[in-house]
């Protein structure tokens, strides 16, 4: 961190530069002022605060200033940018002005006249009295580049007195001025106008006229205002943020009412401080190295370089070339250590780089790089030993073999930088090893063994398989090795080590196997299977693709392409194989009405592989389906497809009768008929009924009864007409929306029957005469006059078909009367009447 230029306020009591900077030790600090040293050892008002100079009890002879940071340990020092420090004061000096006569429509300067001062200054006019500002139009305008009041057509309402208000930061202050009419534009800028880069340059122009003169701005070359151009106070102000190079060039103000024009041109010429566009970096050398260092600035105008060390320019001499941005030092020795700063300077501003030099010097060691204690090569291979001591400068280096100096030969070679290399080893090469080296400064040495050992193999590795999910299998890697070798295992599936073993890998073997038990494979095991063996010396692999084959994937993408009353046609995507081709396909079907998922037929029946259409037939219509498809290969049959989106078949005509139609029984003169309804999934459609159709036996035309309930399961027909117990021909049809479906078979059921009449009663024989149609009796004995329901207090006495009954019950006799036709016996049904015992 570097200091900046401060402004301060004469009154505070303290100001505080920075200045910080890091370094190994870390660095101490020392400030100048004005090019002097300050003793801070001596001086009781400043001192510092890390890097910081804190100033109190501020003194504006004393204090002001620029001021420059250096900051230095033992390996060198550098110094920051130079920074002034002032002290904000504006000199006041009021007088009064005598009045101004200016004729109505005439223009008019108010001016301020700029007092003396440090720090930014605004300016503002008060009319008549505080707070009434004079507001700034297209008619008035204060400059705040000299702070005067233009007026570019006098009225009425501005008579009055006018105060000049000049504030900075700190300080406020009031002047009174005289009026100065003139004919021409007042405030414009200069011919040439220096602009900084990336600063807000602003422009201002303002004429006096009657009428009041409209402001236009544009650019000598045509080129339209980039957008970030601003104008401000009715166009009298021209704003340019972030100053560029493209933003130079000539600038023209117009000013024009109806009584003429007047133009005032001036340039924007672009400057800029220096950049850094090139810097160094720190740099370690080994005495008597080359050091070379270029920094590069961009600014306008030009840079010039130079360079300090330790914070002292730095001068060109035999070792020592300076040339622009560049530094050389041919042959570097202990006293060109330190820190370094390279400098870039033009009239607008200064910039420092640093960077540290540190030269090196010291004998040979080999603490940081031994040779190996043990170092193991298999035969025919090539070895490498490497000697290289930290050493500055470089030392030179030889080799020994036990007592004899290694020499070069076909197999040996010695590299300049002090490597052996030795190719096509053979166990004769095996031995003791070391390495001498020396520099000026000194010597050292370094030693190692080299043991040659028998190459290793692999005398059984895995090979590639074909396997069924849930299988289990061992992959084998087994080798054979010389035993002074420490011997690892390692398998990689599709290119990954398996570190981390589940449930169904298992490393299983001995010191000289590897091999790998896989249990219950799953299809995700597929890939390809790598044994590594890693020895002191050598690399081994085998690998084996495993083949896994399962029930193929799920299907997916099934689509209902098209749907009848009875049929859909499908259409789907094939899934993965998993290792076995697919034979053939699966549809299923589930509704509302299904208990989970059914096969259904399908056109073609059997759907071979290569299909991914079919169309599935005999489904009820006006039902809503789900469809799925499963795929089978010679392992089994697959997980399904998921559903098809839900898809109604279109509705139809009903194609299923009522079944199970009877009747019988009821009240009198009842025809009671029943059947079975028919289930939802059968109704083919809404609106859904019964059609009800009966006539008496033999005869030829049918009465017809509608019922639109489609849960409705009896039908009764009363007629006083009818006769007791007679037989009727009867038929139950269906019908929805679309149309009448089929009847059911015509089958014959009989009205009701009238009840029992008792014609006479004595205490020892009962005669009961009955109408209807008899094939058999059942009779109660109840046990007293009360009466007995069929379920309470009763029990049978006995059954009989088509018989007179005498009871073996001694006092009770029972005469029954009969009337038996030929053709009731194909019913199958009691006649059940009470009788009460009688005293």
């Amino acid at each position: 961190m570097e200091p900046s230029d401060l402004t301060v306020d004469s009154l505070e009591e303290e100001a505080t530069l920075a200045c910080d900077a890091k370094g190994i030790p870390s660095p101490q600090y020392r400030w100048s002022l004005n090019g002097t040293l300050i003793n801070l050892s001596t001086d009781s008002r400043r001192r510092l605060s890390g890097g910081n100079l804190v100033i109190r009890s501020l003194d504006r002879a004393q204090d002001g200033g620029i001021y420059q940071c250096t900051a230095f340990n033992p390996q060198g020092a550098i110094l920051s940018r130079r920074a002034s420090l002032q002290f904000a004061y504006l000199n006041l000096k009021t007088q009064t002005r005598s009045a101004v006569s200016v004729r109505e429509g005439q223009g008019v300067v108010l001016l301020c006249g700029t007092p003396s001062y440090a720090g930014d200054l605004s300016f503002a006019w008060v009319f008549n009295e505080y707070p009434y500002f004079v507001q700034q139009d297209n008619r008035r305008f204060v400059s705040q580049e000299t702070g005067n009041l233009y007026i570019a057509k006098v009225e009425p309402s501005d008579v009055g007195n006018y105060t000049c208000v000049v504030v900075n930061r700190i300080t406020k202050g009031k002047v009174l001025s005289s009026p100065t009419p003139l004919p021409k534009i007042e405030v414009h800028f200069s011919d040439m106008v220096p602009a900084a880069k990336g600063s807000v340059v602003t422009l201002e122009c303002f004429a006096l006229g009657n009428p009041v003169p409209e402001i236009t701005w544009r650019r000598a070359n045509g080129v339209p205002f980039p957008s970030k151009v601003k104008m401000k106070n009715s166009n009298v102000v021209l704003e340019i943020p972030s100053f560029q190079q493209e933003d130079a060039g000539g600038y023209e103000c117009v000013a024009e009412n109806k009584m003429g024009k007047n133009t005032v041109q001036g340039r924007l010429s672009f400057h800029a401080k220096p950049q850094w566009v090139q810097t160094m970096r720190d740099n370690a050398l080994s005495i008597e190295e080359r050091l070379f260092w270029e920094c590069k600035a961009n600014g306008k105008p030009k840079p010039s370089y130079s360079w300090l060390k330790n914070g002292e320019l730095l001068a060109a001499e035999d070792r020592i070339q300076i040339e622009n941005g560049a530094l050389t030092i041919s042959s570097v020795n202990l006293s060109d250590a330190g820190m370094y700063q390279c400098v870039a300077e033009n009239k607008h501003g200064i910039i420092y780089f640093s960077a540290e030099l540190v030269v090196l010097a010291s004998p040979p060691d080999f603490s940081r790089s031994p040779l190996r204690a043990l170092l193991k090569a298999k035969t025919g291979s090539t070895v490498i030993m490497e000697c290289r001591p930290q050493a500055f400068p470089t030392a030179i280096s030889m080799w020994r073999k036990g007592n004899e100096p290694v020499q070069s030969s076909e197999r040996i070679t010695l590299l300049p930088d002090g490597t052996l290399r030795i190719t096509n080893v053979t166990k004769m090469d095996g031995g003791n090893y070391a390495c001498l080296a020396r520099n000026q400064f000194g010597a050292a040495s370094t030693t190692g063994r080299l043991l040659v050992t028998d190459p290793t193999q692999i005398i059984q590795g895995p090979v590639d398989m074909e396997i069924i999910v849930g299988e289990s299998i061992v992959l084998p890697c087994q080798i054979s090795c010389d035993p002074a070798l420490d011997v690892s295992f390692s398998w990689a599936f599709n290119g990954q080590l398996l570190s981390n073993l589940d449930q169904h890998y298992e490393h299983v073997g001995g010191s000289t196997s590897g091999d790998l038990m896989i249990r219950n494979i799953q299809l995700k095991h597929a890939g390809k299977y790598v044994c590594v063996v890693d020895t002191d010396v050598e690399s081994l692999s085998a690998a084996a693709i495993l083949i896994v084959k399962g029930p193929p994937g799920a299907p997916d993408g099934v689509t209902v392409e098209e749907i009848t009353d009875s049929t859909a046609q499908l259409s789907w995507r094939p899934g993965q194989d998993n290792g076995s081709p697919i034979t053939s396909y699966i549809i299923q079907a589930k509704t509302a009405f299904t208990v989970g998922w059914q096969a259904v037929n399908t056109v073609p029946e059997v759907i071979d592989g290569n299909t991914l259409t079919a169309t599935v037939v005999d489904l009820n219509a006006w039902v809503e389906y789900e469809f799925r498809v499963l795929a089978r290969n010679s392992v089994g049959v697959g997980e399904p497809s998921p559903a098809s989106l839900k898809t109604r078949t279109e509705d139809a005509v009903p194609d299923t009768a009522p079944t199970d139609v009877g009747g019988g029984g009821g009240s009198k003169s009842e025809l009671v008929i029943t059947w079975e309804p028919v289930p939802e999934d059968l109704q083919n459609g809404d609106g859904f009924g019964y059609i009800i159709a009966f006539r008496p036996l033999g005869e030829v035309n049918w009465t017809h009864a509608v019922t639109s309930i489609p849960s409705q399961s009896r039908y009764v027909y009363r007629n006083e007409s009818i006769p007791p117990f007679s037989p009727f021909s009867v038929k139950v049809g269906a019908y929805n929306t679309k149309g009448q479906g089929p009847f059911s078979p015509v089958t014959i059921v009989f009205s009701a029957e009238n009840g029992e009449t008792l014609n006479r009663i004595t205490s020892s024989k009962q005669k009961l005469t009955f109408s209807g149609e008899t094939v058999g009796y059942r009779f109660r004995l109840y046990n007293d006059i009360s009466f007995c329901g069929y379920f309470q207090n009763c029990r049978w006495l006995f059954s009989v078909l088509l018989a007179v009954i005498y009871p073996f019950l001694t006092g009770h006799i029972f005469d029954i009367l009969q009337n038996v036709q030929e053709s009731i016996m194909q019913f199958s049904f009691y006649s059940k009447f009470k009788v009460k015992h009688v005293l």
